[in-house]
């Protein structure tokens, strides 16, 4: 019992803070970056990639695990996993779009951008490579999705007071933008001591 706990705040912890999927493994930028110019829109984004993330690890490990190894149809992962995300991310636009409409209009086309966003797909077919149970693939899910929260946040925080400063012209909009997240990403690589 002990050990489950143990590993499983082993994966949340690294999941979420060393193996940070937007710092350290560079995965899901595209969001990242087009959507950090508001803490209230990357919270919101970090909210729907987070429910997405988190159901799309549970669904895909299900399905690996009682439909796809069973049948030996493993090889049809990706394409089954980029299908349950496509769904999910269809359901999350439309709860959006009726019940919370300023995060859904201010989200835009970043919101379908969840669909492609290679950070889901990464972590379902990590789950799988890594070998983790049902249960440790969901909160590995969720972590991985906190971190990006996290780190989205942090940048839109940051984005919002450098808009500010003086700044020379060659490095206004995305390249400080660019230098800054670098420079998380750097900051990120100190929570390696905790693995």
């Amino acid at each position: 019992m002990t050990n489950t706990i143990l590993q499983l705040l082993s994966i949340l912890i690294t999941a979420s803070l060393v193996n940070n999927v937007v710092l350290s493994q560079f995965l899901g930028l595209c969001p990242f970056l087009g959507v950090s110019r508001k803490t209230d829109t990357a919270f919101g984004m970090g909210m729907a990639l987070t429910f997405v993330m988190t159901l799309a690890s549970f669904v895909c490990s299900l399905i690996y695990k009682f439909i796809l190894t069973p049948l030996d149809l493993s090889f049809l992962q990706t394409i089954v996993f980029i299908l349950v995300i496509a769904m999910l991310v269809q359901f999350v636009e439309m709860f959006l779009k009726k019940y919370v409409v300023s995060l859904y209009q201010s989200l835009g086309v970043y919101l379908p951008l969840i669909t492609t966003n290679c950070a889901v797909l990464g972590i379902a077919l990590n789950n799988v490579t890594d070998e983790y149970n049902t249960l440790e693939s969901t909160i590995c899910g969720a972590a991985t999705a906190i971190g990006f929260t996290i780190a989205i946040v942090i940048l839109a925080g940051i984005r919002e007071k450098i808009q500010y400063n003086d700044i020379p012209k060659p490095f206004k909009g995305m390249p400080i933008v660019l230098i800054t997240s670098g420079l998380m990403a750097i900051a990120f690589t100190g929570f390696a001591g905790l693995k």
